[in-house]
């Protein structure tokens, strides 16, 4: 007998109070047991989503532990090295981490089990060779500049490059198992076990005698990225093995690079987006600072984690609507607004009230980056008001324009960045990227509209078709 939120709820809650939850916990039960597209779709979310909630208390945990150990000054470089190699390992992937989650579901809807197998195998070799290429050429422009780089940056970026192929082959597989809703082999090895390793082993080397620097943060990534992808690869290819029946391989690479371009652009301006405060106070503030704005940008990543929760549930499922019924389609977007705003304002009155007591685990000197938190949440919570917006252009086919807009707000956040920043300090990078996010919403859901004609806002009219 499968358990109901609603009908639990009639048997042990007062009549009028059990009448009153009632619609609330329908539609609890309609996403745990619904067995359509949307109910699927709903569930990933939801995994997803307490997924990043876990990661969430994890990766605070495991910064606090680490500035703790290391010192701001330390742990400044060590979060632009990381933050650095997580962007460009995730770039790396040209965008077949994003186009995989398109093609895969399409070729098992066709039946095209020839090119299902040839793009899984395909992609990971052209992941691991492009990345590899790209890290060695990194470590090379690191080495060959160290004249105008500052010293203490040198070393610990080079030995990051190691980090960069297994990043971006983590984010491949994570992208082949999204494509099938796998979403606990697609988020746990990057959200929980990563993170939870390079605390394992950045422990047992301070245990072992070794300097409680970046140097040694550095060593213990590298060997946690190698563990949690070398398993995370044994893991999925098992999962697909059993799917996948045996066969010839058949590779259209042209046709896959042609599409995944276009998403790499989007893929590299919304990342370069989404972290180009935290470099942008790398390149002109001293690492004390980028330690303090990393520490308050962590603190609000609960917030962001709805979005991003939402994103890798639906998006395998926007690209199948977008090959049958419009008028579904419209309706699931505008409802995968409401998954992402409701949570995301509760999510950011939360991080608000508790921000400050937060931010003192990091150390004394970390508590001025708390007032920036009432600057910056008006950004995420005005991204959460349009919903996964960039998704569905880009599973309908609409990456090119896409692209456009995260490369004008891109440009508009640098700008920003340019001119505040020397003058405001972390004050100047913390309203850039406000701005810029609110710029990037709005953007994003005027695309949405002339495109699709599907207002995506979360108090637009129930109609959202133009």
């Amino acid at each position: 007998m499968r358990f109901s939120a609603a009908t639990t709820a009639g048997r042990f809650l007062p009549q009028r109070l059990a009448l009153r939850v009632e619609p609330l916990l329908g539609r609890i039960d309609a996403v745990l047991f619904t067995a359509d597209e949307r109910g699927e779709a709903g569930r990933m979310s939801v995994i997803a989503f307490s997924i990043r909630i876990v990661s969430a208390v994890i990766a605070f945990i495991s910064q606090v532990l680490m500035a703790r150990w290391m010192g701001s000054f330390e742990y400044g470089i060590f979060v632009l090295v990381w933050v650095t190699m997580v962007i460009v390992g995730n770039l790396a992937c040209l965008g077949f981490h994003t186009s995989v989650i398109r093609f895969i579901p399409e070729y098992r809807e066709r039946g095209m089990m020839d090119e299902l197998r040839g793009i899984v195998v395909a992609s990971r070799l052209f992941v691991l060779i492009a990345s590899t290429i790209i890290a060695g050429l990194g470590a090379l422009t690191v080495w060959l500049a160290a004249p105008w780089i500052e010293n203490y940056y040198v070393i610990p970026f080079i030995l990051g490059a190691f980090c960069l192929p297994m990043i971006a082959v983590s984010d491949l597989l994570q992208g082949q198992a999204r494509a099938n809703s796998w979403a606990l082999f697609a988020l746990s090895p990057t959200y929980l076990i990563r993170p939870v390793l390079i605390l394992l082993f950045m422990a047992l080397m301070l245990f072992a005698g070794y300097a409680a620097d970046a140097r040694t943060a550095i060593f213990a990534s590298i060997a946690a990225t190698y563990v949690t992808t070398l398993a995370q690869l044994i893991g999925v290819t098992h999962r697909m093995e059993r799917q996948i029946p045996a066969g010839p391989m058949k590779v259209h690479f042209a046709q896959w690079f042609v599409v995944s371009l276009p998403i790499f652009l989007v893929e590299s301006f919304f990342f370069l987006l989404t972290n180009a405060d935290v470099l942008m106070v790398g390149a002109y503030m001293d690492p004390n600072d980028v330690a303090v704005y990393f520490a308050t940008v962590k603190t609000l990543a609960l917030v962001h984690f709805v979005y991003f929760a939402v994103k890798a549930g639906v998006a395998q499922r926007y690209a199948q609507f977008t090959h049958g019924d419009p008028e579904k389609l419209a309706a699931f977007a505008r409802e995968t607004v409401s998954w992402t705003f409701w949570p995301s304002l509760l999510m950011a009155l939360l991080v608000l009230a508790l921000g400050k007591p937060m931010l003192v685990l990091f150390g004394p000197e970390f508590t001025s980056g708390y007032p920036l938190l009432f600057l910056l949440v008006f950004g995420v919570v005005a991204r959460a008001a349009v919903g996964p917006c960039e998704s569905l252009l880009t599973m309908s086919g609409n990456q090119n324009i896409c692209a456009a807009v995260y490369a004008m707000t891109l440009a508009f956040n640098i700008g920003l960045n340019v001119m505040l920043i020397p003058h405001f300090g972390l004050w100047g990078a913390a309203m850039a990227t406000a701005f810029a996010m609110i710029f990037e919403a709005s953007a994003l859901s005027f695309t949405v509209w002339r495109k699709l004609g599907i207002v995506m806002a979360i108090f637009a009219p129930a109609k959202g078709a133009a």
